[in-house]
């Protein structure tokens, strides 16, 4: 079983099954997102929800362990690759034979992570260790902390808020665009692929993909419109 894990194969297998494990959840994580296009009361009960939910917060762990897994196995391979690869193919004119998404997965990925960090730092960070400071509102009888008011407020800084929301919309169509290869490629790797169904979910991915992007871009474009 090491050997196997250890082997080219599997570790490609890991780098798949952890994607396709994000990928469920950014699902997830939009749906939320998408309440702030509600107001202050719908965004502040779905976190709410997320914060107090007992399987939300057993899957918080996870995620972050499949984060890490998925980072540190894709820069595995990629480093693998570039070892294994001849210099002279290296110079070869690849545009016709693959996607440019395909072709810069590893830095698609890189500037993807530098993003996240900026993400949690700004969110997760103060909504876990310093939610003092978020303030507190009562919908429907119960208080729970104002996320509405934190999130809102970096896409309507006056100082920084076009900064902030351009850096998130390009931010996600980076991950756009690795997932529009992450996505069937993921697949392929797990055995689910041949001629008919690679065509199927390298179009699936694309939709996927222009979901994510496309969804929470609208965010941060919703802020700067009614600001």
């Amino acid at each position: 079983m090491s050997n196997f894990i250890s082997s080219s194969i599997g570790k490609k297998l890991i780098l798949s099954l952890s994607g396709l494990f994000l990928i469920t959840f950014l699902l997830v994580h939009l749906t939320a997102n998408l309440f702030l296009l509600g107001g202050s009361d719908a965004f502040n009960v779905a976190t709410h929800f997320m914060d107090t939910n007992p399987i939300i917060q057993i899957m918080q762990p996870l995620l972050a362990v499949g984060f890490f897994i998925h980072i540190l196995y894709g820069v595995i391979i990629q480093i693998q690759n570039w070892k294994a690869t001849p210099v002279k193919y290296k110079k070869l004119n690849q545009k016709e034979s693959s996607k440019w998404s395909a072709r810069n997965m590893i830095w698609l990925g890189l500037f993807i992570f530098a993003f996240l960090v900026i993400h949690l730092g700004n969110y997760f960070y103060v909504m876990k260790f310093a939610s003092h400071d978020m303030g507190k509102v009562i919908v429907d009888g119960v208080e729970m902390h104002n996320s509405y008011a934190l999130v809102s407020g970096l896409f309507t800084n006056e100082s920084f808020g076009f900064i902030y929301s351009a850096i998130y919309i390009i931010g996600f169509v980076a991950l756009g665009l690795h997932l529009n290869h992450a996505f069937w490629s993921a697949f392929q790797t797990i055995g689910w692929s041949n001629e008919v169904w690679r065509k199927r979910l390298s179009i699936i991915g694309t939709l996927y993909a222009i979901l994510i992007a496309v969804g929470f871009s609208i965010i941060p474009l919703y802020f700067m419109l009614i600001n």
